[in-house]
């Protein structure tokens, strides 16, 4: 039996993907590791939404190429997609950008037949939704369900909609069909995720991100639904009443901020300011009283000035967000931010440790405040010492003591909380785990 071993970086997009590709090799024989230097085949699913992942991925390739000489080489994904023809030089049997990973098994054994290196990457101009599929997650609790590919946005930093195409949305029948193959797999959570998940259905004209939650909300064994992102133009008075009528859905938000600065969002050609920003916020809190938001922020713009952080500053104070996930600038060639004059390094570094900070002491607070509170934890894994981690609904991880299984649902009151991680007792328990 031929081993395939995986190794996948970036968005859960990319997650997505990994796994539908795994269940091609395993439909075709092969066993899953999970050390490389085991392998006959190493998939490398690559990011290249900044130059730290387009070097991470490499390097991973080089270091394979070492582990296991006689490995065959696959690199996939957004750096596939993009440098194409330049990855020949790592001696990869097969390059495969962001279509055809349905065919990935096909392509291999046809390189191979071959004896050639195969560069499988085409124009994604008129590229229609590849309709991947689960059956499951790693024996993880949650599932994530892709359900939109590409961005029509033009942000002037991000290269993602030219290695990832425009809009493109999965039908609601067999989204609706595979969420019930996984309820069917015992998963209780589902993560709904896309490259610009709010825009789902603009291309179909007949369903959108709302119809989807409706669709699940209705399925038998699904206890939750989570949706990874949301742009925040897009959230609307009527979006979020609609939302809110699933009980199933999680109260945690996802919006990326990217600057709290109007002259940098500006120049970053997002579709919202400030003010936008915080109206979305405000309208989901409403909804959802208890909610968590959390953000991405780019610090180090090439036009971002001391004032301009010092306004983001401010500005994710006043938020008061769960989480900030931080990314310092990095240029990106044929997007027009990355032809700008660059901001200093030490600068764009100083700025992240600012904000860090901000964003820890911001998860203190909050976590402070679930002390004596009770959640639904849905537990996912054992810890070294026996006990059991789970995530709440708005996604706060917590440790609790008890004989648990994966999958099952404990009613959980918290004790104490020892940094970004809450530490609890059961007070309820219901038996969901798998079948």
């Amino acid at each position: 039996m031929n081993k395939v071993y995986f190794h996948t970086l970036g968005c859960k997009v990319n997650q997505y993907d990994s796994q539908a590709m795994l269940e091609q090799f395993l439909t075709h024989g092969y066993q899953q590791v999970s050390k490389p230097e085991e392998a006959d085949v190493c998939v490398i699913n690559t990011c290249t939404v900044t130059t730290t992942a387009d070097k991470k991925s490499l390097q991973i390739a080089n270091r394979q190429k070492k582990l296991n000489e006689h490995c065959e080489l696959i690199i996939t994904g957004c750096m596939s997609q993009s440098r194409s023809t330049e990855l020949l030089s790592t001696g990869a049997r097969l390059i495969l950008g962001t279509q055809f990973r349905s065919h990935i098994v096909t392509l291999l054994d046809k390189a191979i037949a071959d004896n050639i290196q195969l560069v499988a990457v085409e124009s994604l101009d008129v590229a229609g939704f590849e309709n991947l599929q689960v059956s499951g997650h790693n024996a993880h609790t949650r599932a994530v369900m892709k359900i939109q590919e590409g961005c029509n946005y033009n942000c002037s930093y991000c290269i993602i909609p030219s290695v990832r195409g425009r809009i493109r949305s999965r039908l609601l029948s067999d989204i609706e069909a595979e969420a019930k193959s996984l309820a069917r797999g015992g998963y209780k959570e589902i993560v709904l995720t896309g490259i610009n998940l709010s825009c789902y259905g603009e291309d179909l004209g007949t369903h959108d991100l709302c119809d989807v939650v409706d669709c699940l909300n209705a399925i038998t064994g699904i206890r939750r639904i989570r949706i990874s992102s949301l742009e925040p133009n897009l959230v609307t008075e009527s979006i979020a009443a609609r939302l809110c009528a699933n009980e199933k859905l999680c109260p945690h938000f996802h919006l990326a901020l990217q600057a709290g600065s109007d002259n940098v969002l500006h120049a970053m050609r997002r579709r919202y300011n400030t003010a936008r920003f915080r109206k979305s916020v405000d309208i989901l809190r409403k909804n959802f009283p208890h909610c968590a938001i959390t953000t991405d922020i780019i610090v180090g713009f090439p036009t971002e000035t001391d004032a301009d952080f010092d306004a983001t500053k401010r500005f994710v104070k006043e938020m008061d967000f769960q989480k900030i996930h931080v990314f310092p600038f990095s240029p990106r060639k044929g997007t027009d931010a990355a032809s700008l004059p660059q901001t200093a390094p030490e600068v764009k570094k100083q700025r992240a440790r600012e904000l860090i900070a901000i964003s820890e002491a911001l998860a203190k607070d909050i976590y402070a405040k679930t002390l004596g509170k009770v959640y639904n934890v849905l537990i996912e894994e054992q810890t070294a010492d026996r006990a059991w981690k789970g995530f709440t609904e708005d996604y706060m991880p917590v440790k609790v003591e008890g004989n648990f299984h994966s999958g099952d649902i404990v009613r959980t009151r918290i004790l104490e909380v020892k940094k970004n991680l809450l530490i609890g007792k059961e007070v309820g328990y219901e038996q969901l785990h798998f079948l």
